[in-house]
């Protein structure tokens, strides 16, 4: 098939190598525009850019795809389909029906479930037990369009960072097998449909006065990016993981000298955590330089 491909960020670029594997023919990749970023504020080309720029794949980068003019390059392209990962602009209608088989998009979720620009940080903060990829064709609405296939895993203590791995993989395998099977598309049952907002950093900040099982679902659900978060004497400390124990404590006050701190219900323990401009590292390598006492409110 000749296909045009669509994503931006590194759960894109298994689907992408993966076509190519496949020996589909890639008319071009589109992605987001490079962004500035690190201490230099240098222009950072995205992890699809990258690759595709390594697989000889042209790459196009509009800000946006309500232009004539690039709605005009696109159609021009001559695809059979266009593949969607995870690429960060909406479609418009001419966009959607240029392609002679439409788009199809290969979503991070069971759909309906999460539909929208967070599912997999979203499911692991409602505690969920189940996530997996959907491919959908894709129509004007959010993440609406009817379901070609899906593959489903646990969710288990995976953190945001795994799971994303873990379902670009997976779904790069269900895309292939889709493009080259061409199964039946089953509309999405009406029932059950829930929407992942796009993440806020301020929501990164652990909420202690909630139940220590919560906190521990939100530090897995921001890790490792934008890294759930305390302060303590000024500073900002991400922490990367976490652990529930049994007891009490009132919260956010630390209850032992191991990072153990109070919640609502329940403790947690803050495995692993990170200064600014610092690794990562356990806490008890934190404490050993930078005392955190017993008895002291974190916020």
């Amino acid at each position: 098939m000749r296909i045009i491909f669509m994503g931006t960020p590194d759960f894109a670029v298994p689907s992408l190598e993966a076509l190519v594997a496949a020996g589909h023919e890639i008319a071009a990749a589109y992605t987001q525009p490079p962004r500035r970023a690190g201490r230099g504020k240098a222009l950072s080309p995205s992890p699809v850019q990258l690759r595709a720029e390594e697989l000889g794949i042209a790459v196009r980068h509009p800000e946006r795809l309500r232009d004539p003019v690039d709605q005009f390059g696109f159609a021009a392209l001559g695809a059979d389909v266009a593949v969607v990962a995870a690429y960060g602009l909406i479609l418009p209608r001419p966009v959607l029906e240029a392609p002679r088989l439409g788009c199809i998009n290969v979503h991070a979720s069971l759909l309906p479930r999460w539909r929208g620009a967070a599912p997999i940080q979203r499911a692991i903060l409602a505690g969920d037990n189940l996530t997996g990829v959907t491919i959908m064709q894709m129509e004007a609405g959010l993440d609406t369009g009817p379901m070609l296939a899906r593959a489903v895993t646990q969710i288990d203590q995976k953190t945001a960072g795994e799971l994303t791995a873990e379902l670009a993989q997976m779904g790069a395998g269900l895309l292939v097998q889709t493009l080259s099977n061409a199964p039946p598309a089953v509309p999405q049952p009406e029932s059950g449909v829930t929407y992942a907002a796009k993440v806020d950093k301020a929501e990164a900040r652990i909420d202690f006065t909630t139940g220590a099982e919560a906190v521990e679902r939100q530090i897995r659900a921001f890790a490792p990016t934008p890294g759930a978060w305390f302060e303590f004497g000024g500073e900002r400390i991400r922490v990367l993981a976490g652990e529930v124990i049994e007891g009490g404590a009132d919260p956010g006050v630390v209850a032992d000298a191991g990072l153990v701190v109070g919640c609502d219900i329940g403790l947690i323990r803050l495995a692993t955590v990170q200064r600014a401009g610092r690794a990562a590292m356990p806490a008890e390598d934190l404490l050993r330089g930078f005392d955190i006492p017993v008895g002291t409110i974190l916020t």
